[in-house]
């Protein structure tokens, strides 16, 4: 186990990797650090899956990181996430306890399993005004002039696409002294959950969270005097939920076009995982259907080997 700096647990939304995390978590007598890149706001929680009674394990608390800790409406960054997850690995490693980081945002992952070394950039009003007029096609040609585009969300919206045109042209015209990130080594476990069973579970998910008061929660962030372009921003449910709240989709059409954009996330997902391994990540697979603890002594064979 000394030669691990921390477990990793990451998988496609719907795949029980939370779950299992927590399971080990407690198993291990350990702490958890959350790699969602939207379970870090605060009164967001159907929308994001924020199912925080998977935290109890046989009646005990166990500790978490990383969710619940920026407002609704800010742009929380990689290099912010960074940050915050040194904070807590540090904590957690002081403790003598061994980190568990789970989640699903790819590049939040692989920021700090690779050591990326992020700086802030701060913001540029005269190119976002410059900008401003330009379609997302538009703004999508000019990032492809900065970078071959691997990660489709910086498109997503006119704003991300602004941003992110901001970040590359911040990076190509100042000299950089760039942060330190110490290099970790992780034990990589991936919930590898069958394509159909994935679809079901995401079906069924959606349509209990909307039962559960998922329209009303978006609701109640605009009434609070949230940007519906903020909510829009965050993407998926806030989204499309905000779309239909605004009149700019029927209910039919919100759940249907929602479902379908959830599907592909979880495939877009996938495909970020398959990338890790051909960047040299080695990732051990587990069947998402396998007993919890199975999956937990293949996890400490691992370890132990």
């Amino acid at each position: 186990m000394a030669n691990f700096d921390l477990i990793t647990i990451l998988g496609p939304t719907a795949s029980g990797k939370t779950p299992f995390a927590a399971a080990l978590a407690y198993e291990l007598d350990t702490e958890i650090i959350s790699a969602d890149s939207r379970q870090i706001y605060k009164q967001m929680d159907l929308g994001t899956g924020k199912d925080l009674v998977d935290y109890t394990v046989n009646g005990k608390q166990i500790p978490y990181h990383l969710i619940d800790i920026a407002e609704p409406g800010y742009k929380y960054n990689v290099f912010e996430y960074q940050r915050d997850f040194l904070v807590a690995y540090n904590e957690i490693k002081e403790k003598g306890k061994l980190p568990i980081l789970c989640g699903g945002t790819g590049m939040y992952l692989e920021s700090v399993l690779k050591g990326y070394k992020l700086i802030p950039v701060p913001e540029n009003k005269e190119l976002r005004d410059k900008l401003a007029d330009k379609s997302l096609e538009e703004l999508t040609e000019i990032l492809k002039t900065y970078k071959e585009l691997h990660n489709s969300t910086d498109v997503d919206t006119v704003k991300r696409a602004i941003r992110a045109i901001e970040i590359e042209e911040y990076y190509l015209n100042n000299d950089i002294a760039k942060r330190e990130f110490p290099a970790l080594n992780s034990l990589i476990i991936g919930v590898d959950i069958d394509r159909e069973l994935r679809r079901q579970k995401i079906s069924r998910r959606l349509r209990q969270r909307l039962d559960d008061g998922m329209v009303e929660e978006v609701k109640q962030l605009l009434d609070k005097g949230i940007p519906a372009e903020d909510l829009i921003y965050y993407g998926l449910e806030y989204k499309y939920l905000t779309l239909y709240l605004t009149s700019q989709l029927t209910y039919e059409e919100m759940v249907s076009q929602l479902e379908i954009a959830i599907h592909q996330f979880a495939k877009r997902q996938m495909t970020w995982f398959r990338g890790m391994e051909r960047r040299g990540f080695t990732i051990h697979w587990l069947d998402a259907t396998l007993p919890q603890q199975e999956k937990i002594e293949r996890v400490k064979d691992l370890l132990n080997s």
